[in-house]
């Protein structure tokens, strides 16, 4: 283990932090609230510190491997954590600092649930840092580490891997720099048009900086106690839009900038994505306006927002759909599983595993009746790496593996089925919402801290596709 580069690297991270917290600083001082803008300038200025003192140590390797990546990557996420909890429970708003940890553990892992409620009650430059807090997590502070630091070579790919959400990651462009540098800029460039759109469309500047930072992370974390309700048809549909668009997988965008859509459109897991998305926007609307009398009209609208918000793992909401006919409720279980695109800034499964799943047991079903039937599993065209399917393959079995012991724990806490099983649903998915008591009107306040802390867990464990955080509990990843 080259611990000296794991620590390096954590430094930057620290520093990174603390500039990042000169927003709500800013945002505090604009609002008049001093006290919390000095919160945020002091803890920010104590993190970027310490950072700064970690990354002094003269390294003796940059280069490191894969264990090294999933380490750095695993705590990283954690420290950014622990750090960024502090100003809310140091200001008050979130006294108990095990509630604080879940708010920004879901926050960062553009997860979206809240033990908050009152959310309007927190101060703006709170709300401001929370919703920061899924743009930061939606990309990745590792990979904004990698564009701004030429630091370690090729190997900076191991932390690339171990932080990219899907079943396999590579490079866009010849460098990795180059390609963590040209996924920001296609983030940052997504996330300002949307903000000036919603601004068009006359929402406050607050809340439509907070929004696009939420939809932008697929996080989900709103301003007003009944989420995006309130806005306009118009603001909706804008927010739908976008949150369909961040869960793309954004290589299909790159492709699109070097003029080459045949390659994109190509692309097996978009074209999956959409279709699934379709289908379940319709099959819901057809649901609703059979069930409940509803205008053909309305009742798209507002499937087309919910499905989007669920299936890219954003989390917004403008109807309760947990008072939805029960095959409505079912549908959106499944596409919270199903998740977005790999290499987005989408939680769940991942539309590339589905396929990947679903290709497999075709070609298991034709073996069994043609045994002698050599069948290689394609994507986009190319041959399917073993290595890539052995990798979806475990993924599952320890997301089954973990859902199942989380559901379990959870039940200790006596509440009822539904509400345990897509408490799990929500976290492990990066979602925020799930059904019953933990609904788009619910929260997760009345949880005891094992609860929290098995669900902060499956946060990260969501986030980092598992493997990353299971690699800091093994023995062997830390022997020299």
């Amino acid at each position: 283990m080259n611990f000296g580069i794991v620590i390096y690297i954590i430094g930057w991270v620290m520093i990174l932090e603390g500039a990042f917290m000169l927003l709500p600083v800013v945002t505090g001082v604009i609002y008049g609230e001093w006290m919390h803008a000095g919160i945020y300038l002091a803890v920010g200025a104590v993190s970027a510190l310490i950072g700064f003192l970690l990354r002094q140590r003269k390294l003796q390797k940059t280069t490191f491997y894969a264990r090294e990546g999933f380490v750095t990557v695993a705590l990283s996420w954690i420290v950014l954590s622990l750090i960024g909890a502090l100003p809310f429970t140091i200001s008050g708003d979130i006294p108990f600092y095990v509630d604080a940890l879940f708010e920004i553990i879901s926050g960062f892992t553009t997860t979206g649930s809240s033990i908050l409620r009152d959310v309007e009650a927190l101060s703006h430059a709170n709300l401001m840092w929370r919703s920061f807090s899924h743009w930061v997590g939606g990309m990745g502070v590792l990979v904004f580490v990698l564009a701004v630091l030429p630091m370690t070579g090729g190997s900076s790919m191991n932390i690339m891997r171990a932080e990219s959400p899907g079943p396999s990651v590579g490079k866009l462009v010849p460098k990795i720099r180059q390609t963590a540098m040209l996924l920001y800029k296609i983030y940052m460039a997504m996330t300002v048009v949307q903000a000036v759109i919603m601004l068009i469309g006359g929402m406050p500047l607050f809340d439509a900086l907070c929004l696009t930072f939420g939809t932008a992370g697929t996080g989900g974390f709103g301003v007003l106690a009944d989420s995006c309700a309130s806005y306009s048809i118009f603001l909706q549909c804008v927010i739908t839009v976008f949150m369909v668009l961040f869960g793309v997988n954004f290589s299909f965008y790159y492709l699109m900038l070097i003029r080459k859509p045949k390659d994109a459109f190509k692309m097996e897991e978009v074209r999956w994505y959409v279709i699934i998305y379709l289908t379940a926007v319709l099959m819901i609307t057809v649901n609703l306006v059979f069930e409940g009398g509803g205008s053909v009209l309305v009742e798209l609208q507002r499937a087309a927002f919910q499905v989007a918000s669920v299936m890219t793992t954003t989390g917004y909401a403008t109807v309760d759909f947990n008072l939805w006919p029960t095959f409505s409720r079912a549908m959106m279980v499944l596409v919270m599983f199903v998740g977005a695109c790999a290499g987005s800034t989408g939680g769940g499964i991942k539309v590339s595993r589905i396929v990947l799943y679903v290709k497999q047991i075709g070609r298991e079903i034709r073996q069994q009746i043609h045994p002698r039937t050599v069948k290689v599993i394609q994507m986009d065209g190319k041959p399917v790496d073993k290595l890539v399917l052995n990798s979806a393959n475990v993924f599952l079995m320890a997301y089954l593996i973990i859902f199942a012991v989380s559901v379990m724990i959870l039940c200790t806490e006596g509440f009822d089925l539904t509400t345990t099983f897509t408490a799990v649903t929500a976290t492990i998915n990066n979602i925020g919402p799930g059904l019953n008591m933990v609904g788009a009107t619910g929260n997760f306040a009345d949880f005891g801290v094992l609860s929290k802390f098995v669900m902060m867990f499956d946060m990260l464990a969501g986030r980092l596709e598992i493997i990353p955080l299971l690699v800091l509990f093994h023995p062997g990843a830390w022997r020299r």
